[in-house]
């Protein structure tokens, strides 16, 4: 199952995932990576996790 979103060639740290939802969604992709820090440290959201999910399941870039 791949979802209808490409990890971001140009835009990334690691992967691209955080990059690549930004640029989907036309988030600031600075932005988007401190909202994800934060919420990958509260203990109600598995970061790492849900990060390595959307890397899977994410397109690669084009």
């Amino acid at each position: 199952m791949k979802i209808n979103i490409h990890r971001s060639a140009t835009n990334k740290v690691l992967a691209g995932v955080i990059g690549g939802l930004a640029e989907h969604f036309q988030w600031d992709p600075t932005l988007a990576r401190v909202v994800f820090v934060i919420l990958a440290f509260t203990p109600f959201f598995p970061g790492i996790i849900a990060y390595l999910l959307l890397w899977i399941l994410m397109k690669a870039p084009e």
